[in-house]
């Protein structure tokens, strides 16, 4: 009863960080739409990926017509567009390697785009205890009151549906700790940000650098005194 969604509850999070305007942009790993349908209303287009065929049936169920839903695998097939204003993915990249993944989506961003992702770490308690257990009491505290909130106004946000009602893949055990991943992250894409989130996930946060031309000007060529009478 005291259960919600902390994919749902970041979902704003990562809107706070799309370019204004915003043209196109990417979600990578879009399960059932519900995340791309909200961007949609930010993006003239959005691009939603995901690997898994039950997925996608979903999405183009619940999304609007400026949602393109593809089947596909970002490390194997071609992404469906290019040059993105941003390019935002909720709880999908610790199911790829990260070495493997970023520089894919990086070279799909413009100058300037920006790439957000909340993504689940694997438990760290020896450098991230105390985080644990605050996360532990306040999502205890916050479902007590969305729960409240819905029995008053009969509505409940971040409304959380187990993964097998849904068909969404799960990881038990994510392959890198909030460290291990900013440092992997780190290697491959210089000035990211990693930073751990309270309930349980990670933010990634890098902004593709504009490179402007910096060759010298062409050498103008020395004036001539005019011959003298």
């Amino acid at each position: 009863m005291l259960d919600w969604s902390h994919n749902a509850y970041y979902q704003r999070l990562l809107l706070r960080h799309l370019p204004r305007p915003c043209q196109r942009v990417l979600d990578v790993g879009c399960g059932a739409g519900e995340f791309a349908a909200r961007l949609a209303q930010h993006s003239e287009q959005v691009d939603a990926v995901d690997r898994s065929a039950r997925m996608i049936e979903e999405a183009r169920r619940h999304t609007p017509g400026n949602v393109h839903c593809v089947l596909a695998d970002v490390l194997a097939d071609p992404l469906p567009g290019k040059d993105y204003d941003a390019i935002l993915s909720i709880t999908a990249l610790h199911h790829m390697p990260l070495p493997d993944a970023l520089p894919v989506l990086a070279a799909a961003l413009r100058p300037g785009g920006i790439l957000a992702a909340v993504v689940l770490p694997r438990m760290d308690l020896r450098h991230e205890w105390h985080v644990e257990f605050v996360a532990a009491v306040a999502h205890h505290l916050l479902g007590a009151a969305f729960l409240v909130n819905g029995l008053l106004r009969g509505s409940r946000p971040f409304v959380k549906e187990h993964h097998t009602r849904t068909g969404m893949p799960v990881v038990m055990n994510p392959p890198l700790t909030t460290r291990e991943a900013a440092r992997e992250a780190a290697a491959v894409l210089p000035g990211v940000r990693v930073r751990r989130l309270l309930f349980w996930r990670y933010l990634l946060i890098w902004e593709k650098p504009i490179v402007h031309d910096v060759r010298p000007a062409p050498s103008r060529p020395s004036p001539t005194s005019s011959p003298t009478d």
